[in-house]
C-alpha cells in the first residue's frame, strides 16, 4: 500500500517555466545512514544546484528508526518530504516515488552516497534541456573513476556485455544507483516495469529503449560501499531469470507502450517498424544464451567433483549425461517453443549434439588441460561455450533449420 507524500508540495513556476526536480531516496533499515545521507545532498542543492528541487525519502518497510528519523529530517530541512510504503523493494520504492511526485524531472540515488554528487546536475540537465528522456550514472564510461572490488567489477561488465550483446543495448551500466528521467515519459514505462527490487533499472532500461526512449550516460565518480546490503550473487540469479522475462515480454508485445510527447521537446525515436521479428529473435538469443550459461556451469563443476575419482574422459560422460537433457528440454520449452509432437526430433538431434560436445570438451581436457584441474576446468568451459555458439550459430540456423 502507498501512502501519500508528506511535506513541502511540489508546486510548478507556470510564470517561470522552471524545470522541477524531484530526487528520491530509497531507503529500507538504514537509520544510520540516512541522517548523513539527507543532510549532505541538501546542503548541496542549496548551494549548487540552479533549479527548483526536493528531496523526497521514501521508506520501503523498515522495521528500526529509519522512518522516525526521516520524519524528523522533513520538519527540520526545508525541502525534504517523506513516503512511507508497506511492500518492500527498492524498485517499489522508486516506482512509487516517482509515480507520485508532481515535479517535471525524476531522479534517484542511492542512501549510502557511493556516487558523486557533481554528476547529478549533468544529468538532471540532459533531461531537462530535452536531449534524452532518461538520463544516467555509468560506472564505466570514460571518465569515471570508480573504487571496487574486482569481483564486482568483472560481474558488472559481463553482465552489461550481456545486454549490450543480447539486447543491443545503447547503455553501458545499468545498475548504477543515479538516474533520472522525464516525469511524463517515464510512468507508462513504469507500469510495464514487473520487477520491484534490484533488476528494476535493467528492466526500466530495456523497456524505456525498446519504446524509443532516449537513454544518454554521464560518468560518474563511485565508491564501493563497505557496508552494501546486495547479495552479488543472489542478485544475479535474479537479474538472468529477469531477462528471459524481459526478452519475453518484449517478443511479444507486452512491453510496448506509447512514449507521450513532452510540448516543446523533440520526440523519442520511433520503435523499429520490424519490431516484432527482431523482438523473438532477441528472446531466442538472451534465452539460448542463459540456459546453456547454467548448463556450463553445471557440467564443469560435475566434472570437477567426478574427475576426484574417475578419468577426465570418464567424468566429462557422466557430467555431460546429467546436464544434456536438462539443456535439450530447456531449449525445447523455452527458447524454441516446441510443443511436444516434436521432442523425438529435438532428442534424435539432441543425440548427435550430445557427441559432438563430448568430442570437443575431452578433447579439450585431455589435450589443453594436460591433468592439471583447474585448467581441465577452463578448458571444459571454453570448449562447451564454443559448442553453444557453434550451435545456435550455424547448426541451428542451417543445418537444423530451428529459426
Amino acid at each position: 500500500m502507498t501512502a501519500a507524500v508528506e511535506g513541502v508540495p511540489f508546486v510548478p513556476d507556470s510564470a517561470t517555466r522552471t524545470v522541477t526536480v524531484d530526487i528520491i531516496i530509497p531507503v529500507l533499515n538504514e537509520e544510520r545512514a540516512l541522517p548523513r545521507c539527507v543532510e549532505t545532498v541538501h546542503r548541496f542543492l542549496r548551494e549548487s544546484f540552479p533549479l527548483p528541487w526536493r528531496i523526497t525519502v521514501v521508506d520501503n518497510g523498515s522495521t528500526d528508526r529509519t522512518w522516525e528519523l526521516a520524519t524528523d529530517l522533513s520538519r527540520r530541512l526545508d525541502g525534504v518530504a517523506v513516503m512511507r510504503l508497506d511492500q518492500r523493494g527498492k524498485g517499489a520504492a522508486v516506482k512509487a516515488g516517482w509515480t507520485a511526485s508532481g515535479a517535471d524531472v525524476v531522479a534517484f540515488m542511492d542512501v549510502d552516497l557511493s556516487t558523486g554528487l557533481h554528476a547529478l546536475l549533468p544529468m538532471v540537465m540532459a533531461v531537462a534541456s530535452g536531449h534524452c528522456e532518461v538520463a544516467i550514472g555509468s560506472r564505466l564510461l570514460d571518465g569515471a573513476r570508480i573504487r571496487r572490488s574486482f569481483r564486482r567489477e568483472v560481474i558488472s561488465r559481463a553482465y552489461n556485455s550481456l545486454l549490450r550483446v543480447g539486447f543491443r543495448a545503447g547503455f553501458t551500466d545499468s545498475a548504477c544507483g543515479f538516474k533520472a528521467a522525464r516525469a511524463e515519459v517515464i510512468r507508462p514505462i513504469l507500469a510495464r516495469v514487473a520487477d520491484d527490487e534490484w533488476f528494476f533499472d535493467t528492466e526500466m532500461l530495456l523497456i524505456a529503449e525498446h519504446n524509443g526512449a532516449r537513454v544518454r550516460e554521464v560518468a560518474v565518480d563511485w565508491v564501493e560501499g563497505t557496508d552494501s546490503k546486495v547479495d552479488l550473487w543472489r542478485t544475479a540469479l535474479s537479474d538472468l531469470r529477469g531477462l528471459v522475462r524481459v526478452s519475453r515480454a518484449i517478443s511479444s508485445g507486452a512491453a510496448t507502450v506509447e512514449i507521450p510527447q513532452v510540448p516543446g521537446l523533440a520526440p523519442a525515436r520511433p520503435r523499429p517498424s520490424a519490431d516484432g521479428p527482431r523482438a523473438e529473435g532477441l528472446r531466442k538469443v538472451v534465452t539460448f544464451g542463459l540456459v546453456g550459461l547454467a548448463s556450463t556451469v553445471v557440467h564443469a563443476g560435475l566434472y570437477l567433483l567426478l574427475r576426484a575419482g574417475m578419468a577426465a574422459e570418464a567424468a566429462n560422460l557422466f557430467a555431460l549425461a546429467a546436464t544434456a537433457v536438462v539443456n535439450t528440454e530447456a531449449n525445447r520449452r523455452w527458447t524454441f517453443n516446441r510443443g511436444a509432437g516434436r521432442r523425438a526430433v529435438v532428442h534424435a538431434r539432441a543425440g548427435l549434439l550430445f557427441l559432438l560436445n563430448f568430442a570437443v570438451t575431452t578433447a579439450a581436457v585431455v589435450v589443453v588441460g594436460a591433468g592439471v584441474r583447474w585448467l581441465e576446468g577452463l578448458a571444459l568451459v571454453g570448449a562447451s561455450i564454443g559448442v553453444t555458439v557453434i550451435r545456435f550459430t550455424v547448426l541451428d540456423r542451417w543445418v537444423f533449420r530451428s529459426r
